[in-house]
């Protein structure tokens, strides 16, 4: 079953950056901003995450926590972090549990081939654990903004 609005995030855990495990539930109380991303170091992937850093603070002046996943081991997500200083975590999803989850581990195509992969996403948890809005097939310019934008009508509500 994939997780849709309004439905409850199922508790998972998985290994982030820094040695440590997060769990969604590890943040109750915060809005939760959780984005899947196909792959560490090319070029959409690495425009997201700089853009989710350059708004981080705002994100978190509205009680909002930003997550990372991609299939990429720890490892990989450190240097991708240390390379542009990336201020929120990055979860590993190796096998995939959390993105087929979501629904967004999706058959893809490029140059012809056919392969598994991350369909870039992202969703916005609320404080007690519930989807509340998704974006699928997002396209990167000016995804974070729009992301942003509807937290702060979040508030207003």
């Amino acid at each position: 079953m994939t997780v849709e609005v309004g439905a409850k995030v199922p508790e998972m855990t998985l290994p982030a950056n820094g040695g440590k495990n997060v769990s969604l539930s590890d943040y109750k109380g915060k809005f939760i901003v959780l984005y899947f991303y196909p792959k560490d170091m090319t070029p959409g992937c690495t425009t997201e995450a700089c853009d989710f850093r350059d708004q981080h603070e705002n994100f978190n002046d509205l009680n909002a926590v930003i997550l990372g996943v991609s299939p990429d081991p720890v490892d990989r997500h450190e240097k991708f972090i240390d390379k542009h200083g990336l201020p929120f975590e990055l979860l590993a999803d190796e096998d995939h549990q959390l993105a087929e989850a979501f629904g967004v581990w999706k058959l893809k195509k490029n140059f012809g081939k056919e392969y598994m992969g991350i369909e870039r996403s992202t969703f916005v948890i609320d404080p007690d654990g519930k989807v509340i809005k998704e974006w699928r097939k997002v396209k990167v310019k000016g995804h974070v903004e729009e992301a942003l934008e509807f937290l702060r009508e979040q508030g207003k509500a």
